[in-house]
């Protein structure tokens, strides 16, 4: 089992028939779910589901704040860079926190659950190592707003 960092080929094509609506007021609830080193998740990986690959236990278990299925992201905001990023699309979305949680996770899968598609698979996030937090908050910290670090980037 692994998981590898990347951006869902089934996104791509959301993107071309017009299935992911990233505007902050009004568009797609995209959510975020945790799972362990047993899961195996890549550019293959079409929908959220607590056991992808065929793992057992791969999503993290229940615990404080969070629960099956992850929360949802919020603040979500698009812009298009300038100057050296010029003409580089991005995403960004605010830190999330679980509070209250005793959980280890080695990565995270970010998908859609407006699109018609139900739960599609937007990017997989592979932390590099087990994280964990003890009777405390779990948060993931997204990167830069910018055009070379932000979540979600389409260049041409």
């Amino acid at each position: 089992m692994a998981i590898t960092q990347a951006i869902a080929n089934a996104f791509k094509k959301q993107l071309l028939e017009g299935d992911a609506n990233f505007k902050s007021s009004g568009g797609d609830v995209f959510k975020l779910a945790l799972y362990s080193s047993s899961a195996t998740l890549n550019s293959t990986t079409t929908a959220y589901a607590t056991n992808p690959g065929g793992g057992s236990n791969t999503e993290v278990s229940n615990t404080g704040q969070y629960t099956a299925g992850g929360s949802a992201l919020t603040g979500q905001s698009t812009n298009i860079g300038t100057g050296t990023g010029k003409g580089v699309a991005f995403v960004d979305f605010a830190d999330l926190s679980f509070t209250g949680v005793t959980l280890t996770a080695r990565g995270a899968l970010i998908y859609n659950t407006s699109s018609a598609t139900t739960n599609a698979a937007v990017a997989i996030l592979d932390f590099g190592s087990d994280k964990t937090a003890t009777s405390g908050t779990f948060t993931i910290q997204f990167p830069a707003a910018t055009t070379s670090a932000a979540i979600l980037r389409i260049s041409g």
